[in-house]
């Protein structure tokens, strides 16, 4: 793999920490402004939209400028949105500076997975994109527990502070590691947008929406679940979010390796084993030993689908990628902002802080069904191909013979 990968990875490790890290600091930030836990979450449901919406915009001002430059000017936009959040006296500005934070998500991961998926044979292109990823993964393993800890033992605010040095570690490596790549040639935004014309490019973002969007359900609340329901003390949440990390690392490694093989039934089962361990949650999160280990069980099927998603939506869109790439990855947060907001209003509505659970098997079961839709089309679409492939030369014959008569 190409050193360039490494940099693109501390990128990913300084988003995913920022993304990641407000779940559990969410009692401490709710506490400073007086605020509840479930308007604390709309912390997590603004980054989402922001990503969402930053995404197909900060793309379209990335094909004036080569694609180095993009991503070095959104490591930078990354550092004043963190900046921001640490030194907001208000939660209005803190959510602000979450949403400036968030505008880079989407087209750092769309833009650099057009730039790692062009560093490596086309067979690799899901190891790739899993090693980029693994730098997000790897937030949840190390940068999300420390920065949970910091923020409980000094501050929340000392935590975004040092999210914003890791954005400029980040901006450095990519200065230094990146290879120059000129801006697009021949490529406009409108050809750029019509991938969304392909109903598999569609199909393959509502899977990103409802089958990521399961995993936050219920990741959004996890720390007053596993205090309240499961019994831990705060200071054990670190631990457990570590564990989830861990959970997160495998289920990208094994995404990233079967998916240049077998793509759709990766899917198929990682997607249905996402709905049974979060369905198993709203019983094992009163135990604390089985809350941890469906924890890992999480973090393992739910990222398992990111390599094969993001791959399939580059295949789909192959011919003007960018756009597209970016769109899913505001599609992930699309699915992040709606499981939270959902996974608010359940435990607002008085079902329990276990009830998100139930949200996240719900979605994941969605996904499923919106996979094998287009498993089906794929099928469909190869037996069609196959009739025209044996049809043509007795077609022709018959074209033939009709003219001579």
């Amino acid at each position: 793999m190409p050193l360039a990968l490494l940099a693109l990875a501390i990128g990913a490790f300084g988003i995913g920490t920022t993304e990641f890290v407000i779940m559990g600091l969410l009692p401490e930030v709710a506490a400073e402004y007086q605020v509840s836990i479930p308007t604390a979450g709309h912390l997590v449901t603004g980054y989402g939209l922001g990503v969402v919406l930053g995404a197909p915009l900060m793309t379209a001002l990335g094909t004036r400028v080569s694609r180095k430059n993009m991503l070095m000017l959104l490591m930078g936009l990354f550092v004043v949105g963190n900046v921001l959040t640490a030194v907001a006296p208000a939660f209005g500005v803190m959510l602000a500076g979450r949403v400036v934070a968030s505008f880079t998500h989407g087209a750092f991961f769309g833009i650099g997975s057009i730039v790692a998926a062009g560093l490596v044979a086309p067979d690799k292109k899901a190891k790739a994109l899993s090693m980029v990823f693994t730098g997000l993964t790897l937030a949840n393993v190390i940068g999300v527990p420390f920065g949970t800890w910091l923020g409980q033992q000094v501050s929340w605010r000392a935590t975004f502070f040092v999210v914003a040095g890791l954005g400029v570690l980040g901006l450095a490596g990519i200065a230094k590691l990146v290879p120059e790549q000129p801006k697009p040639e021949g490529v406009r935004l409108r050809d750029e947008a019509a991938a969304f014309r392909n109903v598999q490019v569609l199909l393959a973002m509502a899977m990103t929406v409802l089958g990521f969007g399961g995993v936050f359900a219920a990741i959004t609340y996890i720390t007053p679940m596993l205090t309240d329901v499961a019994g831990y003390a705060s200071g054990s949440v670190t631990w457990l979010l570590v564990l989830f990390g861990l959970g997160m690392v495998t289920g990208n490694l094994i995404g990233g390796r079967f998916a240049d093989r077998a793509l759709m039934p990766l899917l198929y089962v990682s997607l249905a084993g996402l709905a049974v361990v979060l369905a198993l949650f709203t019983v094992t999160a009163h135990n604390k030993a089985a809350a941890a280990v469906t924890l890992f069980l999480i973090g393992a099927f739910g990222f398992a689908t990111v390599p094969p998603l993001q791959k399939r939506v580059l295949d789909q869109a192959a011919a003007a990628p960018t756009l597209a790439s970016a769109g899913n990855i505001g599609a992930f947060n699309l699915g992040n902002s709606l499981a939270a907001w959902l996974g608010g209003l359940v435990i607002a509505s008085g079902l329990g802080l276990t009830a998100p659970n139930w949200v996240g098997a719900g979605l994941a079961v969605s996904a499923l069904l919106v996979a094998l839709i287009s498993g089906s089309l794929d099928r469909r679409t190869v037996r069609n191909d196959s009739r025209v492939v044996r049809g043509s030369a007795p077609e022709s014959e018959t074209a033939v013979l009709a003219a001579q008569r």
